[in-house]
């Protein structure tokens, strides 16, 4: 019953912020305006600016920051035990994740839709502007990497995700071609697209799964080749096409297409939480522990990992880059940010709470209610494997096994899928309390999973490719203003980056779980920085800035501590390791963080109420017209 009353007092709780909380900030705060004109209305090209409707642009911003990032990090953070993990989920993000990617769009949709880095040239100094910039590059590199292997593992261990995940491109560009060169109905089509993606995952599952293993005979991971960094070498190929492609072709049709697959995917868990919760057969107080008193003796500490580790479920600097680089660009009236920004944040934050239950309560079903499956369909107990012998186990011993962290010998014996398919097999065991069977609810749990970061990748390789571009104009070097040269640079150096492994027995990309904290860091630090930007645009204007001000102290001291931790623990670190390119990214991160924060606080005395210069004016040129309005 635990379990249930959870689900339902989070998601309560989160209606109530978006209509009290959200609301202060946008008409007390923010004061949006029904009439302001926005970037996508001022510069719009149909390429990159393209007014949309509120309802699509929500989709397209909620598939982007969500990816897998409130997937693995809560799978990874029931590890300290499931009572930490959902606190922090539940007020992170509703008073610090929402607020960030709230004001990180506002500014932008008052900047002609300029990145936040820009606009920090503007509001800071102009060294800010370039120090944002080059952090966002390498915060942008990690995502790519990390999220790239997330989805390459994916395909790998659930090979029935692989025909419906690219099944959904082609439907998306028939529907973008249909929409915006047709002139025809949107929702009509999606739902269609939803029905085949739906109807391959069925396929996938049953009779077509794409296993690379038995196609080219390798191993899923191990000396090159394995099928992930195969898989991994696909994925980037495909970003490159994606990001360079106009939003309306591919990006947002797959995103709305997506995000009713969302809304599918939370009913059907929703429901079988409830059936399971309401029946005792998911117990999460017995499942694992609230607050885990038994863990591996190199774990890095609850404070303050928990708060990297717990990315975008609860806060995540990724998002302003999405609320400034592509959304900004395509909303089409300034009253649309709370619900796009805010609404979208706290329901990632409901899918956060879905994935801890689904992880300690669901997996737990496989432990504790051995007569729900037939023998042959229980996957998450019956098809576990052995973390050291690599031998399938049954029963209590298959759940320890695979997910239990008192059963590991060390923190590093974790690997990223086993924290993904924690997810995957929890969740399908929920819905296998409404009747859907096990195979085919791994297939729609893992295809959700893979979509959605899919979206996150080619989203986060166009705005890395912006960050580039934006890089280039200003240190003057040509040949990497040019759109395919900056998006070549994007994936090669993701690439690299993913293919680095866990030690030297393990092979290319299987550092999937080494990278996820540095990630975490990484995505944390920048989401500090973004609200430091937002702070000060409030306080040259002269408005309320605590409520922003404590989450941004928060978020530049928690990642920064971690970092430190990561870089120099006596036994552990990455310097005692050897890992010298972790730490490279650690030392330049950092370093650019505090010469960041210096530059904010020489100027902090000077700017309260003094509004920073404005654009210059915009040349009278014909735009093109029509698209939605207020």
């Amino acid at each position: 019953m635990l379990t249930l009353l959870i689900a339902i007092g989070s998601f309560v709780g989160y209606l109530v912020a978006y209509h009290t909380y959200g609301r202060w900030l946008a008409r007390r705060v923010f004061n949006l305006d029904s009439h302001a004109e926005v970037p996508s209305q001022q510069l719009r090209d149909d390429i990159d600016y393209v007014p949309t409707r509120k309802e699509v642009i929500f989709g397209h911003h909620f598939t982007s920051i969500a990816g897998t990032g409130p997937i693995v990090g809560p799978a990874i953070a029931v590890f300290w035990g499931w009572l930490p993990a959902l606190l922090w989920v539940l007020f992170g993000s509703i008073f610090i994740g929402a607020v960030h990617d709230f004001g990180a769009l506002v500014i932008s949709l008052r900047n002609r839709g300029q990145t936040v880095g820009e606009v920090a040239g503007r509001l800071i100094s102009p060294r800010a502007r370039v120090l944002f910039l080059l952090v966002l590059f390498l915060a942008l590199t990690v995502v790519l990497a990390v999220f790239g292997l997330v989805i390459a593992s994916i395909f790998a261990i659930y090979p029935e995700s692989v025909l419906p995940t690219w099944a959904s491109l082609p439907l998306a560009v028939a529907i973008g071609v249909w929409v915006y060169r047709r002139g025809g109905g949107l929702l009509l089509p999606s739902l269609l697209a939803l029905g085949i993606i739906y109807g391959c995952v069925w396929l996938g599952a049953y009779y077509l799964p794409i296993d690379m293993q038995q196609l080219f005979g390798i191993a899923t991971t191990g000396p090159f080749p394995n099928a992930v960094v195969l898989w991994t070498f696909v994925l980037l190929a495909y970003c490159f096409v994606a990001s360079v492609l106009p939003v309306w072709v591919l990006l947002q049709p797959r995103d709305y297409v997506n995000s009713h697959q969302l809304v599918v995917a939370l009913v059907l868990l929703a429901a079988g939480l409830i059936v399971a919760g309401a029946t005792g057969r998911a117990n999460l107080e017995e499942s694992t522990p609230a607050v885990a008193t038994t863990i591996p003796a190199d774990a890095p500490p609850i404070l303050p990992f928990l708060f990297i580790t717990i990315a975008c479920g609860a806060c995540s600097g990724f998002h302003c880059l999405v609320s400034s680089g592509t959304t900004s660009k395509q909303i089409a009236c300034e009253t649309d940010a709370q619900y796009v920004a805010y609404g979208s944040m706290l329901l990632e934050g409901g899918l956060a709470v879905m994935v801890i239950l689904a992880c300690c309560a669901g997996v737990g079903m496989g432990q504790f209610d051995r007569g729900a499956f037939s023998p042959g369909e229980g996957y998450a107990y019956t098809q576990a494997i052995n973390a050291e012998t690599g031998e399938p186990v049954a029963g209590l011993a298959a759940w320890s096994a695979r997910y239990n962290p008192a059963s590991a010998t060390g923190w590093r014996d974790f690997k990223l899928r086993q924290m993904v398919g924690a997810f995957v097999d929890g969740g399908a065991n929920f819905l296998s309390t409404i009747g859907i069977p096990i195979k085919l609810g791994i297939g729609l749990i893992a295809v959700l999973v893979a979509c959605f970061a899919a979206t996150t990748l080619d989203s986060a390789t166009r705005l890395n490719r912006y960050v580039v571009q934006e890089l280039a104009t200003t240190l003057k070097f040509t040949p990497l203003t040019n759109k395919y040269a900056a998006t070549a640079l994007a994936v090669i150096l993701a690439g690299a980056l993913a293919m680095m492994p866990a030690n030297p027995t393990l092979g290319p990309g299987s550092g999937g779980l080494i990278l996820w904290p540095l990630f975490g860091a990484t995505n944390q630090l920048l989401a500090g920085l973004a609200l430091m930007v937002t702070v000060f645009y409030l306080w040259r204007r002269s408005k309320p800035i605590l409520f922003a001000l404590i989450p941004m102290l928060i978020m530049l001291a928690m990642p920064a501590a971690a970092m430190l931790y990561q870089m120099f623990a006596p036994e552990n670190g990455w310097l005692a390791r050897g890992d010298y390119l972790l730490l490279s990214f650690g030392v330049a991160i950092c370093g650019l963080q505090i010469w960041m924060v210096i530059e904010g606080l020489i100027l902090w005395p000077k700017v309260r109420g003094v509004v920073e210069d404005g654009l210059p004016p915009l040349p009278q040129v014909a735009t093109a017209t029509g698209g939605p309005n207020c």
